[in-house]
Formats: C-alpha cells, sequence, structure tokens
C-alpha cells in the first residue's frame, strides 16, 4: 500500500495513446488524473508509434503527477515494451489491466523498480492502480492486495469480463448492471477497502447523458466508493461535483465530531433527533480528512 495523502483520485480521464489531440485535452482537463491509454484503445499495429506518443506527452506535462499510463495486461507480453517506452518521462503512476491478484502488482512492482534505477527516479515513486475484475480468475482474487507494493487504487471492469463470459448483455432492462457485474464492483469495494486503497468505479460508456452519470455517481459514492473512470471531458465536471463534499455535508460530519467532543468516553450522542454511535464519528472524521 502507498500513502494516497496527497493525491486525488475522484476523477481519471482515459485519452487513447495514438492521439496526440485527445491526450492533450485530457492533459488539460479538470481530471485528477489523465490516464494515457496504451492497452485496449490502441490497436496492435500502432502500439509503437503509440508508445513514442505517450512518452512524448509525459514529457511535456506541467504536473507529470496527474499523468499517468495505462499500460497492456502484463499476459499479453508488452508491458515491459510499454514500460521502457514511457518510464523514461517519468508518469506519475501505472495503470494495471487484467490483474488477478496481488502477485501481479508485486511482479509490475519489480518491472518498476528496475526502470526507475535506470531512469534516475527516485525509488517507489510511481504509483500503481489496478483493474481487479476483468477476467474470471481475477474475480477470486480480488481480496489477495494487501501490501501489494506502490498500490493506491483498485477499479473493476465490465466490458473485458462480459467478453470472457461470453455474456451478450452487461445490464437489465432498468439500466442497472446484473447481478455478476453488481458482484464485481462489490468485490473491487470490499478488496480496496481490505488493501487500504482507493476504490474506483468503471466507466460509464454513455458519455452524453451527464445526469444518468452524476446519479451513478453519487449512488456509488454513497456505497463507498471514492472516485470515477471517464471515456469524455464532458464527464469530468459531474464526476468531481459528486466526489466532493457538499458544504452541509462538511457543516454535519463538523457537527457530529463536536457532539463527541462534548461528550468525551460517550459512546453515542444525540443529534438533530438521531442516535450516533462511534462508527458516525469515524465517517465524520474520515469524510474531513478527505475534503
Amino acid at each position: 500500500m502507498t500513502d494516497t495523502t496527497k493525491l486525488r483520485m475522484r476523477s481519471w480521464l482515459f485519452a487513447p495513446g495514438d492521439s496526440e489531440k485527445k491526450m492533450g485535452k485530457a492533459i488539460a482537463s479538470e481530471a485528477d488524473i489523465a490516464l494515457l491509454d496504451l492497452e485496449d484503445s490502441v490497436a496492435p499495429e500502432t502500439k509503437a508509434a503509440a508508445r513514442d506518443l505517450v512518452a512524448a506527452a509525459i514529457a511535456g506535462a506541467e504536473n507529470k503527477a496527474r499523468v499517468w499510463v495505462r499500460v497492456n495486461p502484463l499476459s499479453g507480453g508488452m508491458t515491459e515494451d510499454d514500460l521502457d517506452a514511457v518510464m523514461p518521462s517519468q508518469p506519475g503512476g501505472i495503470f494495471l489491466p487484467k490483474a488477478e491478484g496481488g502477485h501481479d502488482v508485486e511482479t509490475l512492482n519489480a518491472m518498476l523498480t528496475a526502470r526507475e534505477e535506470t531512469a534516475g527516479i527516485a525509488p517507489g515513486s510511481t504509483k500503481v492502480a489496478a483493474l481487479v475484475t476483468e477476467t474470471a480468475a481475477a474475480m477470486f482474487t480480488t481480496g489477495t492486495y494487501d501490501g501489494a507494493p506502490r498500490l493506491v487504487a483498485m477499479s473493476w471492469g465490465a466490458e473485458d469480463l462480459s467478453s470472457e463470459l461470453g455474456a451478450r448483455e452487461q445490464r437489465g432492462q432498468d439500466g442497472e448492471y446484473t447481478h455478476v457485474y453488481e458482484m464485481a464492483r462489490s468485490l473491487c469495494l470490499i478488496g480496496a477497502v481490505k488493501a487500504g486503497v482507493t476504490p474506483i468505479e468503471t466507466v460509464q460508456p454513455e458519455f452524453r447523458d451527464l445526469e444518468a452519470l452524476e446519479k451513478r455517481a453519487r449512488n456509488v459514492r454513497a456505497s463507498g466508493y471514492r472516485g470515477m473512470l471517464a471515456i469524455h471531458p464532458a464527464q469530468i465536471a459531474p464526476i468531481n461535483a459528486a466526489f466532493t463534499a457538499s458544504i452541509e455535508e462538511i457543516a454535519h460530519a463538523q457537527a457530529i465530531i463536536q457532539a463527541f467532543a462534548e461528550n468525551p468516553g460517550a459512546g453515542t450522542v444525540a443529534l438533530d433527533g438521531n442516535m450516533l454511535d462511534r462508527p458516525h464519528l469515524a465517517l465524520a472524521e474520515r469524510l474531513l480528512a478527505e475534503s
């Protein structure tokens, strides 16, 4: 687990690594993290050229800490080529797709350590996030990321999982994910909390429906998620808004903390007609710490 106190992770904006224009827009956006992609959005025959474009985009970024790269999965034999190309430019982090357990993060850590040493980068400074539900095998290992080196966040994905399962649909008639994908979302959340890292919600492909996006973002935040992946710059504002504590939430948290402070040693306190216990205090303190 890596310290995340100085890293905002509300919004992660994907940009295809073979498009200088889209990468430039992502880096210039209000996204907390610009996520330059070398995996699914880049065709196999253009990956080599995309690596050079991504390296150049990182090198030209004013704040490299918020410019990350999604590399190709360890199983595909291209991860090391990706890292060889981008690590000299010093990206803020590496996003590992199709992770199948904490051991995959350990493997990536070894790759990064060797390249940090070669490039003169501070050892261990390159952070890692992992997509942890994209294969059937991965669904059984979401609880194995405790102590994984460099890991700061875990996210989940439905598209690759549905492809592996041979599923024709991911959502029901109500637009909500069906059971298997809700299970993936829950396993990611529980695994991230167990590992002490930040849980990040998956993308919403319908990028023009910003009202639905904000509703979904607020719902998953209420369940414990702390950020969300995005595929279009227009999604960033509603995501940032949904994952930012409101003035009312902050005031309520402060009131809870004050109520316990005025009753030292109390296990429960009354506030606004409700009886609150110590878990409410912990949640209030966490909300203020993250604001």
